[in-house]
């Protein structure tokens, strides 16, 4: 029998090996476009659009600069790409990923290494960072599990934490079409490069 097949195959054409996956197989036109047809919540959400992961990492972003108070720009860019291997993994939504068990997080982690040498951010991101990244996630989740998922308050509070609502002023949930999700994503991504170098 032949080998199963572990890679995928990305619209710039480059192939993406899952159980090794190196930097120089990774585009962030692959990311953005993956990302913004993932839907969070398993599509489980109000509007006439899925409200998409690339949307999501957008407003994670926006949420670690505002927490952060004048961060570093690729602290930016390691909030941006939080969720990055996604794209070719999918959002798995928590009860799922602790039925699927430990092999998803290793999967996730080499993914997330490859995409990080790729932009030149650190395979591992300090903890003080982290943290703050997984801060500004909970605050998302809070919010699109109130606004969009139909969490009520008092559910989101014990599964995420009651966040600091200020953090939210300014920073509403976009339900876009993919392309515009895209768009953005790509265009944030640049400018976060560029101030990096």
């Amino acid at each position: 029998m032949p080998a199963a097949r572990a890679w995928q195959k990305m619209l710039s054409g480059r192939r993406l090996d899952l159980l090794d996956p190196t930097p120089f197989d990774i585009e962030v036109e692959d990311i953005a476009h993956g990302l913004s047809f993932v839907a969070r919540w398993n599509g489980q959400t109000l509007g006439d659009f899925a409200y998409s992961v690339a949307e999501h990492s957008l407003l994670v972003e926006r949420l670690f600069t505002k927490l952060a108070k004048n961060p570093e720009p690729r602290w930016q860019l390691a909030a941006l790409l939080h969720d990055a291997p996604e794209y070719v993994i999918g959002d798995m939504i928590s009860p799922v990923k602790i039925a699927v068990g430990p092999g998803y997080s290793e999967l996730d982690k080499r993914l997330a290494a490859a995409v990080h040498l790729r932009f030149g951010l650190p395979v591992i991101i300090p903890d003080s960072v982290k943290r703050m990244i997984k801060k500004a996630d909970k605050v998302s989740a809070w919010a699109e599990a109130t606004q969009i998922a139909g969490f009520t308050e008092a559910e989101a509070n014990r599964f995420f934490g009651k966040p600091d609502l200020a953090l939210l002023d300014g920073n509403e949930l976009l339900l876009r079409p993919p392309m515009e999700t895209r768009a953005d994503f790509i265009a944030r991504h640049t400018e976060l490069l560029e101030a990096m170098s």
